[in-house]
Parts: structure tokens; sequence; C-alpha cells
């Protein structure tokens, strides 16, 4: 009874979809979040009748022949890299990436993390850091008199000090882009590593070509679509249900059979 196997495999590859799609509506305000698509690929197939076998000693052959699927697998989780809303926030050390691009970080392990999540702060030495501490590259420190704070599209850092009425350029915040961005791993709190999947990064200043451009005061939101997300889930729910209906149809075929006298 190959029904229930392969009914068995359909109800995991639903409960995957499920899961990817209760993670995406979990971060549906998560900043900088991208939203992830499960892939399925078909099982390898029973040959019954091999296609294209002699059918005759006259030479003829089977024009189709006849083969049985034996089930369903998840062939990749996909996220998608599509850029999300800008939310103004007006927190001057907030900001968002309008096109290409990653902020770097520089974790505690001397590894570069990479983020579209850009709610920064200052750490107590004044360096700009993400929300958990970790130095966002390449490591630009206001001075502690500055009484004003101004990032423009290009990623210069500008504060203005106590006393000056011109601001000073402080430093300039450097971009990453990937060949393959959706071979990045992700690790959680909002960070992801370079992968061979992901291929080498890029460096380069806002707004130079291949590179989006900054925006302060803002943030970019997740780019979950919560009406499509409900809409998938519906129907994730209707196939498991409907795999399981494969399940009692063919649990009720074997009790037939022993029932048989």
């Amino acid at each position: 009874m190959r029904a229930l196997d392969i009914a068995g495999t359909g109800m995991q590859a639903q409960q995957t979809n499920v899961e990817v799609i209760s993670n995406n509506i979990a971060n549906m305000t998560t900043a900088g979040f991208k939203r992830s698509r499960a892939e399925f690929q078909d099982l390898i197939y029973q040959n019954l009748r091999r296609v294209g076998a002699s059918s005759s000693d006259g030479g003829s052959v089977l024009p189709s022949g006849a083969q049985v699927g034996l089930g369903v697998k998840t062939a990749a989780i996909y996220r998608i890299g599509e850029q999300g809303n800008l939310q103004q926030t007006s927190n001057s050390l907030d900001l968002a990436i309008r096109g290409n691009g990653w902020f770097q970080v520089t974790l505690p392990s001397g590894e570069t993390a990479y983020t579209r999540d850009g709610t920064f702060g200052l750490s107590p030495e004044g360096q700009i850091v993400n929300a958990e501490g970790y130095v966002v590259q390449p490591g630009i420190t206001i001075p502690s008199n500055a009484t004003s704070v101004a990032i423009n599209a290009a990623g210069q850092v500008q504060a203005t000090l106590d006393g000056q009425t011109a601001p000073s350029t402080v430093g300039t915040l450097s971009l990453a882009a990937f060949p393959n961005e959706a071979g990045l791993s992700a690790q959680g709190n909002n960070l992801f590593l370079q992968t061979s999947a992901s291929g080498n990064p890029v460096t380069g200043t806002p707004g130079t070509p291949g590179f989006g451009s900054t925006l302060q005061g803002f943030v970019e939101t997740s780019n979950v679509n919560v009406v499509a997300e409900i809409t998938d889930l519906i129907t994730a729910q209707r196939a498991y249900e409907m795999n399981s209906k494969v399940i009692t149809a063919g649990d009720q075929m074997l009790s037939t059979l022993t029932n048989l006298r």
C-alpha cells in the first residue's frame, strides 16, 4: 500500500510549509526581516513498465510506460530579498537601506555578520552599534560633545560639536553586496553570515553603483505580506487535510482486505 507512505511524505512537506509560513507571520514586525518560501520536489519513481522498453520481437517500444511516484520532499527554503517598506522613526541613529546592500557588523568572535536591520545606537565609548551592542563597520565614533548627528544618503556621518556651527565628518558607513543573497546563513538576531553559496562580499559606500542609499531616521520593515501568508496557510492546511484523508482511505482499504473471508 504505497499510498500510506506517499501521503505521509505529503503531510511532512505541508508541515514544513506551515512552519515556514508561521515564521514569516511571527516576524511580520521584525525590522529588516525577509520572508521565506518553501519549495518542493517529487521523489523518485518506481517503474512498473519502463518507458521506451521493447514491447515485442518486432521492435516496437512502449510510448509512455508506467511509473508510480513515491511522494514529495522539501527541496529548499528560499529567502525573498524584496525591499520592505520604510518606516519613519525620527531616531537620528536609525538607518534604512533604500536599494541593494547590507550593513556590516563585527561579532565578538571577530567575524563579520550582515544585516538589513538599521536600528542602531551608541556604545559607552560612543561607537555606532546594533541592538546587540556589536560595532557597525567601519567603527565610527561619535564625539561625546556632539549636539546632533546627521547621516546623508552616501553614508557620511556628520556630527555637530558643542560650540560649533559647521558639522564635522567623523566617518563613512560601508555596505556589502553578494552575488547570491539567498545563500547567506541566518544566525538569528537579524544577522547573517557569508557561506560558499552566497559568494564573497563586495563592499562599497552607499549611493555608488551596485549599492543602495542610506536614509536617516527610518528603518526597513519586514517584507511579509500578511494577506498572502494567510492565503498560503489556508492552502497548506487544506493540502495537509487531503493527504490525511488519503491515509484514512488507505487504512480503510487495508481493513477491507483483513476482513475478507
